[in-house]
């Protein structure tokens, strides 16, 4: 085989991507190609400075599937994959990474090289909600070090009864692999500190800005990558912080520009700072796909807020209709916690819960939902303000949105 074969396909593969993708062709750009060694190297790797192939991989594709594989490289960088892992098993966080990313290639017009790990379950999913999916599937294993260093020798995959072929590709491009020194390649990179992924997390995450914004301004920014972009530089507050901070913003002290009392003898009227007591309405999603220790650590965190924003809540319980008792009230200075007899496990609507604050006589500050999302919505927008507190991926038509997981 000749190896200057593979560097032109792997070239004009980078130019086709500079061309026709300018934003993921701007983030291969900044990233070396360098051969691997096949014992290590089976297909293409990165340890987020290099892209690593192995020849004998790049030597069968089509030039649009190297385009797919050295994209996909890149992406994984570009989302900080690398530094996301944390305690969790390293095999089954590169299946998770690989399932997040190629639905995105395929949207994108590229064509994925054969046995490409694609499940659409997995669709506008992240890489963390994907592993624990697949946690799910691996019949309770623990992420112990001995399961990690188990996991890593795994080469089956857990979302389907059949065996990757994978691995069986693997062992046939190691056999098939060369014997003279100058195909061996490069030796596997070293085990970057954990100083190291943050430092190299922040380039990425510079080069992701530069890189959207160049393609933006070609007009070839596809939306569905501005989404992502846009997802991965929002500040990564916890949801308790952000909820905290949407709900002290509702609550802000305001001033008050009444007319003062006629014994204080001054005719001007000047401002007075003046505080309230917040109106809220929390809505829990009771359909059966909110599990009860998530509403407990929800329940817990708006009843600890409560108390420093002096709010009244009225809590509701909703599936396809209002849980029978709705709504519950609670003062500012009573225990936040749901009903001990409380139903629900149907389908979700939620409409009543907004048809049922239409009904009252003053609207509230600040409504607090707490669901997958997963439901019918109301057709129109409210006066109010909305948080939506989800877990999942879907998104909502109105209010502001705060990711749970």
């Amino acid at each position: 085989m000749d190896n200057n074969s593979v560097e032109t396909k792997l070239a004009a593969a980078r130019t086709r991507l500079i061309l026709d993708k300018p934003f993921l062709g701007a983030l291969v750009l900044r990233m070396p190609l360098e051969m691997g060694d096949p014992a290590w190297c089976i297909t293409a790797a990165t340890d987020a400075k290099k892209i690593y192939f192995n020849y004998e991989y790049i030597n069968q594709l089509h030039g649009s599937e190297t385009q797919f594989v050295l994209a996909k490289q890149a992406l994984h960088c570009a989302l900080s994959h690398f530094s996301r892992r944390n305690h969790r098993i390293k095999h089954r966080w590169d299946l998770a990474c690989e399932y997040a990313v190629n639905p995105i290639l395929v949207e994108e017009g590229f064509t994925p090289p054969p046995d490409t790990l694609i499940e659409d379950s997995f669709t506008s999913m992240t890489a963390e909600e994907i592993y624990c999916c697949l946690q799910d599937k691996d019949d309770g294993e623990a992420d112990s070090p001995e399961n990690e260093e188990q996991g890593n020798e795994e080469t089956t995959d857990p979302t389907d009864n059949k065996d990757s072929s994978e691995s069986q590709q693997a062992q046939n491009e190691c056999d098939n692999a060369p014997d003279d020194p100058e195909f061996k390649g490069s030796p596997q990179p070293a085990t970057m500190s954990q100083q190291e992924q943050d430092n190299l997390s922040v380039q990425w995450q510079q080069r992701l800005a530069g890189a959207a914004q160049q393609a933006q301004q070609a007009g070839k920014l596809s939306d569905s990558m501005a989404r992502m972009v846009e997802f991965m530089l929002q500040p990564k507050l916890p949801w308790r912080a952000l909820l905290a901070r949407h709900m002290t913003a509702t609550a802000r002290d305001d001033y008050n520009y009444s007319r003062p009392s006629s014994r204080r003898g001054d005719p001007s009227i000047f401002p007075s700072l003046r505080s309230s007591q917040v109106n809220m309405v929390v809505a829990i999603d009771v359909s059966g796909s909110i599990d009860d220790e998530e509403m407990n650590k929800f329940l817990c965190e708006v009843d600890a807020i409560k108390g420093q924003l002096r709010a009244r809540i009225s809590l509701l319980a909703c599936d396809t209709e209002l849980v029978k008792g709705s709504p519950w009230a609670f003062e500012s200075w009573e225990e936040f916690s749901l009903p001990k007899t409380l139903t629900g496990g149907g389908g979700t609507d939620f409409r009543p819960v907004f048809d049922w604050v239409e009904k009252q006589d003053q609207a509230p500050e600040l409504l607090v939902y707490f669901s997958d999302c997963i439901g019918k919505f109301p057709d129109y927008r409210p006066n109010y303000s909305v948080i939506w507190l989800v877990k999942g991926k879907q998104p909502v038509p109105f209010g502001q949105r705060i990711q749970l997981n």
